[in-house]
């Protein structure tokens, strides 16, 4: 018998989640509806990462987590970038599994979940040049801040990246299906667009580049606000760092991963930069927009990561200034280059570098946290908060901005003036709250 409730599970990047959200909307398409929160659903789809090391482990242990009490189980769907890297080898390891589909073929996710049902067990794995989008039905609803991919896959081969085996090589989505998403995200209730890609900086159109995709998105009506993750320093180019200064509805907020500030490691990670070059499109980027709130990624304990190359990290960290930033062990994987590469490092010396790194990056993001006390900016408002009479919403910087106040806020853009701050969110309250002076 065919579902009809789904529950869809997407753990890791923010490109899973639009993944997830795109495959819930091909179920519905189908009929299928997604099934309420605390119920089981018959079809589960386990969208999965591969970034980190036991990643595959950590999802054959989710499947395991679905068998009910009494043994009876839903359809299983392994989904996304373990899925790719697994492939018919993710039935053979867990014969729960009805359903492997990779980050590229889950368009036909509807058909695969019908053949199931008849006692198939399908298996999809290609990387065709982005057909999928074209089998999405229209967007119509959406969250207030919504995300968009524009660009999939990866070119770099940083060594110790899993990334361009699992999503492919470096491909665009054509300007006007870009053009015409956004537009309906926006009717459907997105006053923020995040433009996503593995490279998304990558992104091109021809002549066109990221910048100008952004500068003709600024153009549409009830769109008040672009961002857009994860980008490469090697793809920051001059028009883009250009629309950081000119374009008012590109927010100050850039995620540019360095990994390492020696550039003895960058060179064995194939990252293609300098940590000289990464400061200098800091510098420059700051220049365009002096407000920029900058975040990282880092790695420490890559092979053959010595005390002093871990000491350049720390002091690039100290040149640039973090808002924020992702800070990881070096994690072995299996078929990537860093995996056979000599010098391992000891975990005990991994945690005592990233303990003194996060000490660092906390120290940076709480400073840049403290400074927006007193301020006024413009939220826009997401989601209830934890507590009742509580919303939550993300300041231009993208911290989390905690007030009290009711669910009409959600989908607004309003004035909150700052009254205190810790390492993860701000709080305060909204203008017309304040009391007299």
């Amino acid at each position: 018998m065919t579902p009809k409730t789904f529950k869809i599970k997407s753990f890791g990047c923010q490109m899973n989640v639009y993944d997830g959200e795109r495959m819930a909307e091909l179920l519905s398409a189908q009929g299928m509806t997604a099934a309420p929160e605390g119920e089981d659903a018959e079809l589960v789809v386990l969208n999965t990462c591969h970034i980190r090391e036991k990643a595959a482990e950590k999802a054959y242990s989710d499947v395991g987590r679905l068998r009910r009490d009494d043994g009876s189980k839903p359809v299983i769907a392994l989904a996304g970038c373990v899925a790719q890297a697994e492939g018919a080898e993710a039935r053979r390891r867990s014969p729960m599994i009805d359903i492997v589909v990779g980050p590229q073929a889950y368009h036909r996710l509807p058909e695969m979940v019908a053949s199931a049902a008849r006692g198939a067990r399908p298996v999809d794995t290609d990387m065709p040049a982005i057909s999928k989008f074209d089998a999405f039905p229209q967007r119509r609803r959406a969250s207030p801040s919504s995300f968009l991919t524009v660009q999939e896959g990866c070119d770099k081969f940083c060594t110790y990246c899993v990334v361009p085996y699992t999503r492919g090589a470096e491909i665009s989505r054509p300007w006007g299906d870009i053009v015409a998403e956004a537009h309906s995200l926006v009717e459907g209730g997105a006053r923020e667009i995040v433009l996503l890609g593995q490279n998304v900086n990558a992104w091109t159109d021809g002549e066109r580049g990221l910048a100008h995709l952004i500068r003709a998105l600024a153009e549409i009506d009830g769109l008040e606000r672009i961002r857009y993750t994860t980008s490469h320093p090697m793809d920051m180019n001059d028009e883009l760092i250009a629309a950081h200064g000119e374009v008012a509805k590109l927010m100050p907020y850039l995620h540019l991963p360095v990994q390492s500030g020696s550039d003895r490691i960058l060179k064995a990670m194939n990252r293609g930069h300098t940590a000289a070059h990464y400061l200098s499109l800091v510098e420059r980027i700051r220049a365009a927009r002096p407000d920029l709130a900058l975040s990282g990624d880092f790695i420490v304990g890559f092979p053959g990561e010595t005390d002093k190359d871990f000491e350049a990290t720390l002091d690039l960290v100290r040149a640039a200034t973090f808002a924020s930033a992702f800070s990881f062990k070096y994690s072995r994987r299996p078929g990537t280059p860093a995996s056979a590469m000599p010098g391992q490092v000891a975990e005990e010396a991994k945690d005592e570098r990233l303990a003194a790194l996060n000490a660092l990056l906390d120290e940076q993001q709480r400073a840049f946290n403290a400074a927006q006390v007193g301020r006024t900016l413009d939220v826009l408002f997401e989601k209830p908060g934890r507590y009742p009479d509580q919303v939550v919403g993300r300041s231009p910087y993208l911290q989390a901005v905690h007030v009290s106040g009711t669910a009409d806020l959600i989908g607004r853009i309003v004035p909150v003036t700052i009254q205190s701050a810790a390492k993860m969110s701000l709080a305060g309250r909204l203008e017309n709250q304040l009391e007299p002076a």
